[in-house]
């Protein structure tokens, strides 16, 4: 189903006539690579070259997402599935043989991606990765980054909370109002 949504979507924007797309996405923080834990929170991969680096992204100070090898599996067997006419939509391995550079393309970002890609779309995918919980923050993060890779904002300004969101009322009450301080 992930792959037939991604190529709907995709011919989509195509027929549209988008010359790019930004897909946005968080991922799991225990996924993230130890050596940047205290780095930078957002990584990309794009279709400016062809091992998913883009020098627009490398001059913001960003970093791509290393778990992206177009050589591995999984992300030979999505490009295979967008320029096949077929649709198998199953995993490409089982439960078995599911390895750990498997994980990012069984994502959903993955199936997109690939499929953009095939259609001749230029398309960057935007991570943030996240802990569960409360990810107002990363959400803001990831809006930020969207922000200055448009021209939008200055570099310094980027995770530093400097532009005025309007936030949506409804992440205001998702975990209730702040715990009454007098019981501290």
């Amino acid at each position: 189903m992930m792959i037939k949504f991604a190529k709907n979507i995709c011919s989509w924007a195509a027929a549209m006539g988008k010359k790019e797309v930004v897909i946005l996405s968080s991922l799991d923080s225990g996924k993230m690579p130890r050596c940047d834990m205290i780095s930078q929170q957002i990584h990309y991969i794009s279709t400016g070259n062809t091992d998913g680096t883009d020098e627009r992204f490398e001059k913001l100070g960003w970093k791509k997402l290393e778990q992206y090898v177009p050589s591995q599996r999984g992300w030979q067997y999505l490009d295979s599935q967008m320029v096949d006419g077929s649709v198998q939509d199953e995993p490409f391995c089982t439960e078995d043989d599911f390895t750990d550079e498997d994980y990012f393309p069984s994502l959903p970002f993955a199936s997109l991606f690939s499929s953009c890609k095939a259609k001749g779309l230029k398309v960057t995918c935007l991570f943030c990765f996240c802990s569960e919980g409360d990810n107002m923050r990363d959400a803001l993060v990831l809006a930020e980054a969207v922000y200055k890779f448009v021209g939008k904002c200055s570099s310094t300004s980027l995770g530093n909370g400097n532009i005025d969101w309007a936030i949506p009322l409804s992440w205001k009450t998702v975990y209730g109002p702040p715990p009454d301080m007098s019981i501290f």
